[in-house]
């Protein structure tokens, strides 16, 4: 297996000599062409080269900063691309990105997982092999879906013989793990197939894209909700320039999760904060399900909305007695993430 030449390396997923990209990502309609773009030019780079966004915007032809970052973030929402705190055999810890050819489930289980956290890296530790294990927040470790010798160039084809007489005489051995199936003649689909594989497609598409209308209304419901009344409890909001996105995508991910749009107003409610930190966020979240005791100085007390934030009766998005709610904000939705070189 290759080792990877510098620690902060990016790490592929692919074989080499040659830009591979299965066909079935090309294919992706999950992903943008923006995207699908930027992840063939990942692909391509040599063992050693450094992802970072400012550098990938520079050059002629090339996008902005901004576009390269959201381009990032959504390989590895799809399970692509990500960013690594890696800590090696040595002790060090160091930064790094992987880069896949095709998405990986576990990339996105783990991007679901450590997205939210204040460091959205995800944590590997190396092995005695030079592969690695991801570490997660319980302290257990697990695949990072990397297939062994899926990288690196340590089979690069033999040097053809000068004399092709001889070659013909007296082929060279082939050892038994070295010799290649034959390929597989694929079998044409008939126009009824493709006519119905086609449809069935088109109706999930359709059905992906209902739901993330509705998460996204919903999630726009309660932001709006609660930036108004906000700013008439706490006062005009004075943090960085894009803190009603990053509430948003909050409360959006929280949605994604099960959480109900009540629960999510009650949380920011409870964290009395424009926008909480994530981990204020989680606490929240788990006082208002119950799963967390609340505490104050003289010990533990159970969670009251009137105790906590206001009157009862107020407008509160998810409450079916509520009035209708003014969701007039035209702010555009966004997920805030941190990305390397960022």
């Amino acid at each position: 297996m290759s080792r990877l030449s510098s620690p902060t390396a990016v790490r592929h997923n692919r074989r080499p000599r040659y830009v591979p990209i299965d066909s079935r990502t090309v294919r992706d309609t999950t992903i943008s062409f923006r995207a699908l773009g930027l992840l063939a030019y990942l692909l391509d780079q040599r063992e050693g080269w450094q992802v970072r966004s400012d550098q990938l915007s520079k050059g002629e032809g090339r996008e902005g900063r901004g576009a390269v970052r959201t381009a990032l973030r959504e390989l590895a929402e799809h399970g692509y691309y990500r960013l690594e705190r890696r800590r090696l055999r040595t002790g060090k810890c160091v930064m790094g990105t992987a880069v896949s050819e095709y998405p990986l489930e576990q990339w996105i289980r783990d991007h679901e997982i450590f997205s939210t956290a204040s460091d959205p890296a995800v944590p590997v530790v190396e092995q005695e092999d030079g592969t690695f294990l991801v570490e997660y927040p319980d302290g257990t470790f697990g695949s990072d879906g990397i297939v062994p010798d899926a990288f690196g160039d340590d089979d690069e084809p033999p040097a053809e013989p000068e004399d092709k007489s001889e070659v013909a005489e007296e082929p060279p051995a082939v050892a038994p793990e070295e010799t290649k199936a034959p390929r597989t003649r694929r079998t044409r689909r008939t126009p009824e197939q493709k006519a119905a594989d086609d449809a069935e497609k088109e109706a999930e598409r359709t059905r992906k894209a209902e739901v993330k209308r509705a998460l996204d209304a919903a999630a726009e419901a309660v932001a709006s909700w609660w930036w108004g009344d906000a700013e008439k409890h706490l006062g005009k909001y004075v943090g960085r320039n894009n803190g009603y996105l990053a509430m948003r995508g909050m409360v959006k991910k929280a949605l994604e999760v099960g959480y109900s749009q009540r629960q999510c107003a009650d949380a920011l409610r409870h964290a009395r904060k424009h926008l909480p930190s994530a981990q204020q966020w989680q606490t929240a979240l788990g006082i208002v399900t119950n799963h967390i005791a609340p505490t104050r100085p003289n010990g533990r007390v159970p969670y009251s909305d009137s105790a906590t934030w206001g009157q009862p009766g107020e407008v509160v998005p998810g409450d079916t007695s509520s009035p209708a709610i003014d969701d007039s904000d035209d702010a555009t939705f966004g997920v805030v993430t941190r990305t390397q070189g960022a």
